[in-house]
Order: C-alpha cells, then sequence, then structure tokens
C-alpha cells in the first residue's frame, strides 16, 4: 500500500500550449506501480486555464477548491468545489478558472490507451 502526504508532493508546472497558470502534481501513476489508473492533482491559478484539447480516454474530476467553467464538446458549464465531471474520450474539454482563488481539481486517467491497431501506449501525465 501507498500512503503519502498531498501536500509534500511538488506541484511542476504544465508546459504545454494553450495553457496559462497551471501546475499538476501526480499524485499516483505508473511510475508507484498503478496497473490501471493514475490520480492527478491540478491546480489552475485565477484567470488561468488547460489547454482546449481532445483525446481517446476518459478523465473523472472532482473539483476540490474554487469554481470556475468547463467546455465540453462546445458547451459551457460552471463548476465549483464539491462537483464530480465525467468527460468522455474525443470530446473537447478545458478548465478555465474564473474565480479569485485557486482552482483545484482531481482528475483520473487510465495509465495507457489504445492508440490504434491494439498498441497501447503510455498516458500523458500519468
Amino acid at each position: 500500500m501507498l500512503i503519502r502526504r498531498a501536500e509534500q508532493m511538488e506541484g511542476k508546472p504544465v508546459e504545454m500550449e494553450g495553457v496559462k497558470g497551471v501546475a499538476m502534481r501526480l499524485m499516483v501513476g505508473r511510475g508507484d506501480g498503478a496497473p490501471t489508473f493514475a490520480m492527478r492533482h491540478f491546480t489552475v491559478q485565477p484567470g488561468g486555464h488547460t489547454p482546449r484539447h481532445s483525446h481517446n480516454y476518459e478523465h473523472e474530476v472532482f473539483v476540490v477548491v474554487g469554481s470556475g467553467r468547463v467546455e465540453h464538446d462546445g458547451s459551457f458549464q460552471e463548476i465549483r468545489a464539491g462537483d464530480v465531471l465525467f468527460v468522455e474520450p474525443n470530446k473537447i474539454h478545458q478548465f478555465v478558472n474564473t474565480g479569485s482563488e485557486a482552482l483545484q481539481f482531481l482528475c483520473l486517467v487510465p495509465v495507457s490507451f489504445d492508440c490504434g491497431g491494439g498498441q497501447r501506449t503510455a498516458t500523458p501525465g500519468s
């Protein structure tokens, strides 16, 4: 069993096109021997956002702190602490912090996904 303190884990800036003010902490992932899922903790600073993107694997998201807006395949909804989201594969999505405090959410993804022809590859950030 793995037990660690979340606040002791280092957050690393997410550096990719379309990102502003986002850091990620990998809570549990492939490097820990997780065979199926990775748990990531994202912090989006006020005015910040994740990239607007899609991919062929799902997300399960739990908003821990703050508020914002999420785009899901062209529609927009407000989110806040306590909300649970399911982002289906191949849907365009983006998280935007519209509040005055950091937006924090947990995001679960598979550690690998089918990239075509039965080939599996590691999920980025897992």
